[in-house]
């Protein structure tokens, strides 16, 4: 148990680790259940570490980017999938669970998913030449056709405008609640350091870079193309 709380604990407290916290409670997770997670990016990671700490059975991990796979895997402890290809991603969450879907499917990618078809790719591209505002619903299309019936979506992830092409019949014919929202962190603030105090959980752990303030542009560079294994920067001025 840490006997005071260093600095770079102190800053996940504001930022990742009460939208992954309030992502996972969103879920409506109960005892045991199965629990799928879209991106594992830090906010999913932080989705992950919650789910285990709200009781989940098992839970599955779903991306295309190597390292943060890994990272899910070895220190988050799921299952994971090592693909976004959405007629692969359904199937194989399928095998897992029987036929039935998650009981609970988070999205912690948003707007920025990309095209899983080909179809998707070329949109995608084109929106990007033409300059136009991209919310793209990849993620959703895949949650809402593999969440099991009567089953919990929690939306973490960031979604602007309008959002086309979502199978809004499915969810409403599987009768799918959602939960969505802007992180409310003053409410997960206590609760959460008491976790880190306790020696729950030490959000360092998602760290893989630290550099001074004045690489910031080049540390978002590398973040952004997925470089150097990064999946986290700390910054220091």
């Amino acid at each position: 148990m840490p006997d005071t709380l260093n600095d770079e604990q102190a800053l996940f407290l504001s930022d990742i680790f009460p939208t992954g916290y309030m992502a996972a409670e969103n879920a409506n997770i109960q005892r045991g259940d199965t629990v799928a997670i879209w991106g594992c990016g830090p906010v999913g990671q932080f989705a992950i570490q919650s789910a285990w700490m709200l009781g989940a059975g098992r839970v599955i991990a779903i991306d295309n980017v190597e390292e943060r796979l890994n990272l899910a895997e070895v220190h988050g402890k799921a299952e994971v999938i090592r693909t976004t290809d959405r007629t692969d991603v359904y199937e194989k969450l399928m095998e897992m669970t029987n036929g039935k879907g998650p009981d609970s499917c988070i999205d912690a990618v948003g707007a920025e998913a990309h095209g899983d078809s080909m179809i998707g790719k070329v949109v995608d591209k084109t929106k990007e030449v033409l300059s136009l505002p991209m919310s793209r619903p990849y993620v959703l299309q895949q949650i809402m056709m593999s969440c099991k019936k009567a089953g919990t979506v929690s939306i973490p992830g960031v979604y602007v405008g309008f959002v086309n092409e979502v199978p809004f019949g499915a969810a409403m014919n599987k009768a799918l609640k959602f939960n969505m929202g802007q992180t409310h962190v003053q409410r997960y603030m206590k609760p959460l350091l008491e976790k880190i105090e306790e020696g729950a959980i030490d959000p360092t752990f998602i760290i893989t870079h630290r550099l001074p303030l004045s690489e910031a542009p080049e540390a978002y560079k590398t973040f952004k193309e997925k470089k150097d294994n990064c999946i986290k920067v700390v910054l220091t001025p």
